[in-house]
């Protein structure tokens, strides 16, 4: 990490943009848009996180107005008012926030975890992540995890799939329904799995015959399966049909659905699995994720107490990652200022050594006069390593960035610091120093 280097983000989801918005912006894969934005001039690392209802995107830059041109060009397709714009520190924040499920559609859902796994995962085999988002990534599905274990933020309804059981049943009669599911992954299989304990019959379909048996055969009750070839069939038979794959082509048009009948349906997928055509089908009802809404607040308003106990977390935690980072950016500090006292001692040492064994030097006494130079280099620069460390804890950046510019690695630091003038060397810096190097440096106080 350089001693500038930020986060910036962006998020586009479910609070402030319709599921248009993020379909529109998920126009590449999670790992091609990853791959597209750490190609970008300037991106150091980039993290990218898609799902059904989110679309977020962060890049680490030395300049964040670099950061927000990347990803204002990310974002190109949304609305300007469904993007939220993240610095640094909401960036961390909003990563947390999403790995405990407080920003998720249905609060508290368990799927978001393990998608944000994945993404990063993703991100890691393209290369693209690098120390600044690996710490955040890291935290955050730490502080998610905590969440799950020591709260009770996902009892009840966790998952899109076992909301969209739900919001069926608000709709159908399930106890004499049966209920088809397209698409055997996650939220297909939670959604079957729901539907199992309230509907009369479910269906499984899926492109892989071999996958749908196998999810019909680890749920109980009456529950069987197709193949997607099936489907024109299975949705006539059906009352409720689910939609959940991970197809990037609708797998429900018009021509599938024209003798469907009384057919209730919940497209959860993103890109959608119902063609927009089919709305307008006699006797269809279809749904999407923006129906399930509804189902947001009254699941926040039953886990109140939960939320707060997570929010207390998070902030634990952020102020925890912050000091991290603070702690990271002092020790570049520290390491310049001991690279640059390291080759001024290497240089005098040789110097000196020079001209001593002119008269004869002793092994012995060549190793008590090296020990003394890196004894007092170590000494010299313990009181400023300190203060340094302190002045990054207190969020002091002015005295950490000249202190950088005074100890810098690679333009020599100990000839920058002997010609600072008295004023440019940090107080924290300068009221540390040992009397005699002020002296030697003409920064004493008059």
């Amino acid at each position: 990490m350089t001693d500038s280097a930020l986060i910036s983000g962006v998020s586009i989801s479910h609070a402030s943009a319709s599921i248009d918005d993020i379909e529109a912006v998920c126009s590449l894969s999670e790992r091609e848009a990853v791959e597209h934005l750490a190609a970008q001039p300037d991106v150091e690392e980039a993290f990218v996180l898609q799902t059904c209802n989110r679309a977020e995107a962060y890049v680490v830059t030395e300049e964040e107005p670099r950061g927000r041109e990347v990803l204002d060009e990310y974002a190109t397709d949304a609305p300007a008012e469904a993007a939220r714009e993240l610095d640094h520190e909401e960036s961390l924040e909003q990563l947390l926030r999403v790995a405990c499920g407080l920003e998720s559609l249905i609060v508290g859902e368990d799927q978001i975890l393990g998608q944000l796994r994945s993404a990063y995962d993703t991100a890691r085999t393209a290369g693209a992540v690098g120390p600044v988002l690996d710490d955040a990534l890291l935290k955050a599905l730490h502080v998610g995890e905590r969440a799950r274990t020591e709260t009770a933020i996902n009892e009840g309804v966790v998952s899109l799939g076992s909301a969209a059981a739900r919001l069926a049943g608000t709709e159908c009669d399930l106890a004499s329904a049966t209920a088809l599911v397209v698409g055997a992954g996650e939220m297909g299989t939670l959604a079957a799995q729901s539907f199992t304990d309230s509907a009369a019959e479910v269906v499984v379909a899926n492109r892989t015959q071999e996958r749908a048996d196998h999810v019909a055969e680890t749920l109980d009750g009456n529950v069987s399966a197709v193949g997607l070839g099936a489907l024109p069939v299975a949705v006539t038979e059906a009352d409720v049909v689910v939609t959940a794959t991970g197809s990037s082509t609708p797998v429900l048009d018009r021509e599938t659905l024209l003798n469907a009948g009384e057919t209730f349906i919940i497209d959860i997928a993103q890109p959608r699995d119902v063609a927009p055509s089919a709305a307008g089908v006699t006797g269809v009802d279809v749904r999407d994720l923006d129906d399930l809404r509804s189902l947001t607040d009254a699941t926040l308003a039953s886990r109140q107490t939960a939320a707060r106990e997570v929010e207390d977390i998070i902030e634990t935690e952020l102020d925890h990652l912050l000091a991290q980072y603070k702690r990271k950016r002092a020790d570049e500090v520290i390491s310049a200022m001991y690279e640059g006292a390291e080759r001024m001692k290497e240089r005098e040492l040789s110097t000196a050594l020079s001209k001593l064994e002119e008269d004869g030097l002793t092994d012995d006494q060549r190793a008590t006069i090296e020990a003394m130079a890196d004894t007092l280099v170590s000494q010299l620069l313990a009181a400023p390593t300190q203060s340094l460390r302190a002045a990054a804890e207190e969020d002091d950046w002015t005295t950490i960035h000249t202190a950088l510019q005074l100890f810098d690695p690679t333009g020599g630091a100990p000839s920058q610091l002997a010609d600072a003038e008295p004023d440019e060397i940090p107080d924290a810096v300068r009221q540390q120093m040992p009397p005699a190097v002020l002296d030697q440096l003409g920064a004493t106080d008059d």
